[in-house]
């Protein structure tokens, strides 16, 4: 390089750098489709290959020559940087044919069919318990056809019920089921099926989109604006927030539709009292409590028991079956069960006697519009959401009561319910198949992934509008990368629905696209080896969490065998035995304090972790173990004292008690678990106040104001005296 320009390393570094940092070249840059990331890769590219390669064109040659002589511009080097540019970025070749493909500015000009009549919008607004849905599906059943788009598969189900029971013929759509009215498996003039699964083809003349709100849903806002925008009926019947109004009016206005909004009060009054609960000791029937995390779920749960109550226990990961079988447990006026612990799952689609919801805490864990996790307080909606679940209308409780376990939290949690729902500003939006198809034909090596992040990037959206988070279907398809499947298939397992925390059901997605790429049917009796069916009660949690991932495998199977009907032909066997482990799973629900029992005696100390990460002994939140842990409550009572905590300070003398005695009762690690959780202790604090207490202990110093440390000086005083 350096007898080829005949000048110093240094200074074609100087001159490739002062390029790099023009605002005119960063500009042309962007003009050529080459935004802030790609333009930085591409000059890394550029630099590495004129200060490397010992073949660099004569052109550039003699380009860089007049440059360093200062005969020349940096700026002469653009067309040599972009032709670089565009063998390592093909795409920029065909940039205009791809900008024009991920233009999504005009979503309306999407489904012609709906813009060829003139739909009638109706917007049912109010408050949980209003009856705002109640009127929307009155019209639903008077009407010749319908469809009821609803955000859950128990609230599809409800409907599909009731249309039913009132001699309305309806099918039930969702991902992983069909069930036909009629006997001959005609279609019925209505339906009820969950919003991904709605149709934009069919005509109908009524139908209702049920939560509306959740059109700005990170990950699903999609299927909303999909549906509002798409579906072809006379009427649309939207159920939803006030804050969705003017959203959803500024998006008709650009169909040329108006919207006649309807307001709804709450039926049924909602009282916020002035006291917390404080303790479990002050529970009274019809009490839920609601947390945000298993581990509380747990934790919760087994102090009811100790009380000598019995509660039902409802989180999102149960199956449908279970939640309804629990909800009906304690609704029943004659069960002995009379508390209900739940986490937000409540929030739709469950019809509870609830008396009075109490928070157990008002910190939730998130996701962000990029994907990262945030840990926070609840919104406003999503508070009024879940307190409104009490005194609901027709239920045995007229009037609803909301409270917070804790004093400090219920000042925050009136504060929270008095804020106004801050107005849902845009809607989802999400790259079809087709879109994908067109860009994976101007771009034929790069992979599933690779084409879903260009085309994110390139797309162009209007303020009412944004690209839904995609983090999930990113994860699946470079998961299933390297198996060859066609682009159509590969893009369905990618829609999958998965939880990837679980890695046995990822694990499985993985073996049934290996399998469907070999043209290998999915068999039933390759299921049943696959997931050693049959399975027995579940002994402890960790078997309790297994079989809902089991549950999960075989819900993916049946979403998979409606889209691949010849490479998983068994469905009709797998719905019937995901119905018995809907029944082995309700029997684990039902005992699951004696499990929690179960789990923390396997956890005893010097024995090997055998409770899954998320359980309240987690490994992180383990202070000391072995023959130390005896003292770990101290421990945790520095780590209290040295974050400063609100509460620990603010706490009356039983609330302290109820603390104490909480941290007695699950040894190693719940108190710890919760501050991580909640963010009040991070785990790098942990760590500094755990080597801190061990110096200490070592020092004879046993923790801040402990009995232990007022006897340990007094021996020492007696031992200098002597």
């Amino acid at each position: 390089v350096l007898c080829l320009y005949s000048f110093s390393t240094g200074e074609v570094l100087k001159h490739l750098n002062k390029f790099y940092k023009r605002k005119e070249i960063q500009r042309l840059g962007v003009e050529n489709g080459l935004d802030a990331r790609l333009f930085h890769q591409a000059f890394i590219s550029f630099r590495k290959y004129i200060m490397e390669s010992s073949s660099v064109s004569a052109d550039l040659h003699i380009i860089l020559n007049d440059i360093c002589c200062g005969a020349g511009h940096v700026d002469d080097l653009f067309p040599f940087f972009l032709r670089h540019a565009k063998q390592i970025f093909p795409m920029l070749d065909c940039m205009d044919d791809l900008r024009k493909i991920s233009d999504l500015r005009l979503p309306p000009n999407w489904y012609p069919d709906a813009r060829a009549i003139q739909r009638k919008i109706i917007f049912h607004a109010g408050p949980t318990n209003s009856g705002k849905t109640y009127h929307a599906i009155q019209r639903f059943l008077s009407a010749k056809s319908g469809i009821y788009c609803g955000p859950l598969k128990l609230l599809a189900h409800e409907i599909f019920q009731k249309s039913n029971d009132a001699n309305v013929p309806c099918d039930l759509v969702t991902g992983e089921e069909r069930v036909f009215a009629n006997e001959d498996a005609r279609q019925a003039p209505h339906v009820a099926c969950t919003i991904e699964m709605c149709s934009t083809n069919t005509p109908y003349e009524v139908a209702v989109i049920d939560e509306i709100q959740m059109i700005r849903d990170p990950a699903r806002g999609w299927a909303w604006t999909r549906a509002l925008l798409g579906l072809c009926a006379e009427e649309i019947h939207v159920c939803g927030e006030p804050a969705a109004i003017d959203l959803v009016t500024e998006l008709m206005y650009t169909t040329g539709e108006e919207v006649e909004v309807r307001n709804y009060k709450r039926l049924t009054p909602l009282t916020v009292l002035d006291y917390p609960l404080e303790s479990l000791d002050n529970l009274r029937p019809g009490d839920c409590i609601v947390c945000f995390s298993k581990n509380d779920i747990y934790s919760v749960s087994r102090q009811i028991e100790a009380r000598g109550l019995e509660c039902a226990v409802i989180y999102g990961s149960l199956p449908p079956g279970t939640k309804l079988e629990q909800a009906k447990k304690f609704n029943d006026p004659d069960d002995p069960c009379k508390i209900l612990v739940a986490t937000d799952a409540i929030g739709m689609g469950l019809n509870l006697c609830i008396r009075r919801i109490i928070f157990n805490s008002i910190v939730k864990p998130t996701v962000n519009e990029k994907g990262e996790k945030e840990i926070d307080s609840i919104t406003t909606s999503q508070a009024l959401q879940i307190a409104g679940r009490a005194g609901r209308f027709g239920s045995s409780f007229k009037q609803g009561e909301v409270t917070a376990m804790h004093r400090d939290d219920l000042v925050r949690l009136r504060e929270i319910l008095g804020e106004a729902v801050p107005p849902v500003r845009a809607a989802g939006l999400h790259p079809t198949p087709e879109q994908i198809e067109m860009f994976a034909y101007h771009l034929p090596d790069a992979t599933l992934s690779n084409l879903i992040d260009i085309f994110v990037s390139l797309s162009q959206v209007d303020g009412m509008y944004f690209v839904c988070n995609i983090d999930d279907f990113k994860f699946i398809a470079d998961m299933i990368q390297h198996i060859p499947l066609n682009l159509r298939s590969r893009y369905v397992f990618c829609t999958a629905p998965l939880n990837r925390k679980e890695p046995f059901v990822c694990t499985t997605l993985l073996k049934f696209a290996r399998q469907f790429s070999r043209n290998e049917p999915l068999t039933f009796d390759w299921l049943c080896r696959h997931t050693k069916w049959p399975l027995a009660a579940p002994k402890n949690i960790k078997e309790l969490i297994h079989l809902e991932a089991v549950h999960d495998v075989f819900d993916l199977y049946l979403w998979l065998s409606y889209r691949f009907l010849d490479m998983f032909p068994d469905a009709v066997l797998v719905r019937d035995i995901q119905k018995k482990l809907d029944d082995i799973i309700q029997i684990g629900v039902c005992n699951i304090t004696k499990l929690i029992r179960a789990s923390q005696s396997a956890a005893a100390p010097g024995t090997a972790e055998v409770v899954p990460e998320d359980f309240p002994l987690s490994k992180d939140a383990r202070v000391v173990s072995g023959r130390q842990g005896a003292a770990s409550t101290e421990a945790l009572s520095i780590a209290v004292e040295a974050a400063g905590l609100r509460r620990a300070r603010s706490s009356r003398p039983s609330r302290l008690g109820s603390r104490q005695e909480d941290l007695k009762s699950y040894g190693r690690g719940s108190l710890a678990n919760r501050l991580l959780r909640e963010g009040l202790l991070t785990q790098e604090m942990l760590r500094q106040l755990e080597s801190e207490w061990q110096d200490q202990h070592r020092n004879g110093r046993y923790g801040i104001g402990s009995k232990r440390d007022d006897q340990h000086s007094s021996k020492e005083t007696r031992k200098k005296r002597k």
